[in-house]
């Protein structure tokens, strides 16, 4: 499709706006996969809360530069798309790697999280951890054991003063009926 400058230059403005406010960045290359595969990767993606981009790789270095996001350039060669993702790193990489599991595509090139260049392995090892959720329930669970067990141990302790102020009142009621 042919655009005009200004046509590619809000691809780019809109580009490096997204580029700006994603704090996580991977460089895929979707050679192999058919427009079904595609779509299906972009409905996975939007799932988790990121997008999937694909646009040249000429606009995509110019929307780097504009955003000032440095050391991607290096991977832009071939059919080339991005993922941009937010907060959470560990998402984008599991639909990826999930979505390689299967497909066996798209090949991870490189990334950004938080500003420092992650290699496709690493890129794999992320896609293995627990997602924030889990990591928040598991912390929660494990701040929680001891307060439980705090709980459990003043229920122990008031039962047997419980225990014991009943047997104390059976043993005064049995001992002033038996003076009478």
């Amino acid at each position: 499709m042919i655009r005009t400058k200004a046509q590619k230059q809000g691809v780019v403005t809109g580009l490096a706006e997204r580029l700006r406010r994603s704090t996580t960045v991977y460089v895929t290359d979707f050679t192999g996969l058919d427009v079904a595969q595609l779509t299906q990767l972009r409905r996975r993606l939007r799932a988790a809360g990121v997008e999937y981009v694909v646009v040249k790789n000429t606009l995509v270095r110019r929307a780097l530069a504009d955003a000032k996001v440095p050391g991607l350039e290096p991977h832009l060669a071939g059919p080339t798309g991005l993922v941009l993702g937010g907060a959470d790193p560990v998402a984008a990489a599991k639909v990826l790697g999930d979505f390689v599991k299967e497909f066996e595509k798209p090949a991870i090139k490189a990334g950004l999280v938080a500003g420092a260049a992650v290699t496709p392995d690493q890129v794999k090892r992320l896609a293995t951890l627990p997602s924030r959720t889990e990591l928040l329930a598991q912390l929660g669970g494990a701040l929680q054991a001891p307060m439980a067990g705090f709980v459990g141990a003043l229920n122990g302790f008031l039962m047997n003063f419980v225990g014991a102020l009943e047997a104390l009142r059976t043993k005064r009621a049995s001992a002033g009926g038996a003076a009478s």
